[in-house]
């Protein structure tokens, strides 16, 4: 009698751990499920992101290339005015031309090799060029004004 106590409560807790064991699998395998799941969706996400900051970059790249070819018409169109200039300051307007002719085609090459690095260093980078791009605008409009009071 002793031994079937002790083979029953030994098939028992064998039944008991196993059906233990069996109930861990299944929420392990559940909980490896639900992880997947948050990785799909996480990699959909940033596929998203991504997407987003290339459509953001492309038009900021034409915004900036119109601004660069507006810099670029009034430059030509001061080059026109300055032929009516005396001779001394003739020499003085084409010198300023030709350094904002030079700026504003670094600017083009500047946004020109700019790569994709990330979006940190995008917004360094649009803030930067955005600032640089407001001063050509400015000497731009400067150029003409003679300072002297």
């Amino acid at each position: 009698m002793k031994k079937y106590i002790l083979a029953s409560t030994i098939i028992a807790l064998i039944i008991t751990g196993s059906f233990i064991i069996s109930c861990g699998n299944s929420s392990s395998s559940e909980n490896v499920e639900d992880a997947q799941d948050e990785v799909a969706e996480a990699n959909e996400n940033l596929n998203e992101a991504n997407e987003a900051y290339m459509i953001e970059m492309k038009s900021y790249r034409s915004d900036a290339d119109k601004k660069i070819a507006a810099n670029n018409k009034s430059i030509e169109e001061f080059k026109a005015r300055v032929d009516q200039e005396k001779k001394e300051a003739k020499a003085d307007y084409l010198r300023k031309i030709e350094e904002l002719e030079q700026k504003n085609s670094d600017m083009k090459k500047r946004m020109d090799d700019y790569k994709a690095d990330g979006k940190e260093q995008w917004e360094t980078f649009k803030t930067e060029f955005n600032h640089d791009m407001d001063e050509m605008g400015n000497a731009i409009k400067d150029i003409g004004v003679n300072n002297v009071k």
